[in-house]
């Protein structure tokens, strides 16, 4: 998928309802604290986000950051009549995006990532999660069925 010259993004039809439900709420998106990609929330979904991102202590320098990646770069989106957000300046020179993008789904939120960087991600993640030494996997994985 591409974003057009205007810096918009067309959701999939088969998003879209999930994204905004029936009666076309917004969305809202905003920096990865992690990696160099944008993710894009339910707005209800991140109400709750929000909620617990703002309750983390202001004197601690961790969570002082999280707040200004998270809450600083969030951008309440509508998407026009034809399923389109804008994605601002601030927000895709952040994520290094220029026209081809992937969107990936993430269960709760999907990641809005430069198309060039989520192929390079892409692969550390085949690498990460091939079968290898059991010791090395996380409890949760190991007991993971798929």
């Amino acid at each position: 998928m591409n974003l057009d010259a205007k810096g918009r993004l067309a959701i999939p039809v088969r998003y879209r309802k999930d994204l905004v439900g029936s009666e076309n709420a917004s969305v809202v998106v905003t920096a990865n604290p992690y990696e160099r990609c944008l993710w894009l929330y339910p707005r209800d979904e991140w109400q709750e986000v929000a909620r617990k991102v703002i309750a983390l202590p202001d004197l601690k320098k961790q969570s002082k950051s999280l707040k200004r990646l998270l809450l600083g770069y969030a951008s309440e989106l509508e998407l026009d009549g034809q399923g389109r957000i804008l994605l601002g300046a601030a927000l895709r020179e952040y994520a290094g995006m220029d026209k081809p993008v992937a969107l990936i789904g993430q269960g709760n939120k999907f990641e809005i990532w430069a198309e060039e960087a989520w192929l390079a991600t892409r692969d550390d993640c085949l690498e990460s999660v091939m079968p290898g030494d059991e010791a090395d996997l996380s409890e949760e994985l190991a007991n993971l069925s798929l």
